[in-house]
């Protein structure tokens, strides 16, 4: 794990892949609005953790699926995180916190190797800044029964695999979109998820791991 460690830390202190390797797993169609804020209505900071550990040899990530309830985001699969909180010195420290809060890893296991492009979400008006992190031991679980569902652990490897991946169509209101996903665990892992998925697909393949 240290030269991968390493080779992250590199390849993440250059300019990243951005929007070209978001827009790979954008809702279509595809416009401005998905990535760009309203002025008059600024976004809401928020960070989130994508964690790496390794398991049986392999690459692992934790994604969760939320609970269902009245919101943008009920039941959907996602990284933990949230909004930034006054105690957050940073981004970094608000993925973290959420991170020990929601799946109950604890910060200082977690080395930080650097973050991802931002992303703007449009259904609930945030700015989402992702960390990417690493353990050095699969952690043990503990996830905040009313904010996490479940925790899915995913082999970093089957987010190559082309039969996991297709395109969904669904309706919003009036509005039709088709929206490519991972299928994870019997959940299809789309949006926002998927796009930050999708940058740091693109940032393996450049360091060649």
């Amino acid at each position: 794990m240290s030269i991968l460690e390493a080779n992250l830390k590199k390849r993440l202190a250059k300019p990243l892949p951005g929007r070209n390797a978001q827009a790979r797993m954008a809702p279509m169609p595809i416009d401005e609005n998905r990535f760009n804020e309203n002025p008059k209505n600024p976004a809401r900071p928020g960070g989130v953790m994508i964690l790496l550990y390794p398991k049986n040899g392999e690459i692992y990530l934790p994604l969760m699926k939320r609970p269902s309830y009245d919101g943008a985001h009920s039941g959907q699969v996602s990284f933990p995180g949230g909004k930034v909180e006054l105690e957050d010195k940073d981004l970094i420290a608000t993925a973290l916190r959420e991170t020990e809060e929601e799946i109950g890893v604890k910060q200082n296991e977690i080395a930080v190797l650097g973050q991802l492009s931002e992303l703007f979400i449009i259904a609930s008006n945030f700015k989402v800044f992702p960390s990417l992190g690493l353990m050095q031991f699969t952690p043990d679980f503990v996830p905040d029964p009313y904010e996490v569902e479940s925790v899915l652990q995913v082999p970093l490897g089957q987010l190559w695999d082309k039969s996991r991946q297709g395109i969904q169509e669904m309706r919003f209101g009036q509005y039709t979109i088709h929206s490519p996903y991972f299928e994870i665990e019997g959940h299809k892992v789309w949006g926002a998820t998927a796009m930050m998925l999708s940058e740091l697909i693109a940032v393996f393949d450049e360091i060649g791991v």
